[in-house]
């Protein structure tokens, strides 16, 4: 099966001051259509900048290649190919419900009435039913988030970049939420790459779980995921999750590691204290 995206010694460097700074090098990562791949690793190891080339906000380095369905794409090409959600939801406090979640649609040109019909259809799928004119700030953390989900979802693209969505929220809706993902994801099969800093909600949720490595980010460790679905909340406790949370914290740690040791003699060489 031809890969629905592919990534081939993809490579980042960024200009600070006199220096040049190597944010991801040599990245390579597969994913199939309909997969849910979960992404961790220690901060600042490239994960939200490899999301900004995958979108066509930032370009790599020369050399790297990108391919969508099989087809090697330019970087200057890339944008509006796949949806994406940043870590915030970015919802538009002067936007009822509704308008918010047909936002993305109306700017890939879907006629507003014809975005608002088919938002109005799917109120139900996202549990947003009786609040499609309410406003931003008449919403929990949570019924945000479905919001820009929907949003999300509405830019009706095969591949989908959900950076950190539910960080931000408490335990227990965060919980909810990734149940409720699944449920969606599971309905509409999309191809999910998800970054995450949380081991649990990486193995919960993903097929595969990729570990990129301290800066220049790379990935370092793919683990399958061999849990049954639709995933159940007894699957926290089973000897198989146990065993890959184990791995898994043993590889960020690893990482997280480094990437301090580096930070503390970067330090020591600039004298920046």
């Amino acid at each position: 099966m031809t890969p629905k995206i592919r990534l081939h010694d993809v490579s980042k460097s960024f200009a600070v001051g006199t220096r040049s700074i190597r944010t991801l090098e040599n990245v390579a990562l597969s994913l199939k259509g309909g997969d849910f791949v979960t992404l961790v690793g220690p901060s600042g190891c490239g994960k939200s900048t490899l999301f900004n080339i995958l979108v066509g906000l930032t370009a790599p380095d020369p050399g790297g290649e990108l391919f969508i369905d099989g087809a090697l794409q330019p970087a200057d090409h890339l944008l509006g190919r796949v949806a994406f959600m940043p870590q915030r939801d970015m919802l538009m406090p002067w936007r009822t419900v509704l308008d918010n979640a047909i936002l993305a649609a109306e700017i890939d040109g879907v006629p507003k009435a014809e975005a608002r019909k088919r938002a109005l259809a799917s109120l139900d799928r996202f549990g947003l039913r009786g609040f499609e004119n309410h406003y931003p700030d008449q919403l929990s953390g949570g019924m945000r988030q479905r919001v820009a989900l929907m949003r999300t979802f509405m830019f009706e693209r095969d591949i989908m970049l959900l950076d950190e969505p539910f960080g931000a929220l408490d335990a227990l809706t965060r919980a909810l939420m990734q149940r409720w993902l699944l449920e969606v994801w599971e309905g509409a099969k999309r191809t999910v790459l998800f970054i995450t800093h949380d081991i649990d909600e990486a193995i919960f949720l993903g097929d595969r779980v990729l570990v990129m490595s301290a800066r220049p980010g790379h990935i370092k460790t793919e683990l399958q995921v061999p849990l049954p679905r639709p995933r159940k909340p007894d699957v926290l406790t089973s000897p198989t999750f146990v065993d890959l949370k184990r791995t898994l914290l043993a590889a960020v740690e690893d990482e997280s590691r480094k990437a301090f040791a580096a930070t503390n003699q970067q330090q020591l060489q600039s004298g920046d204290f």
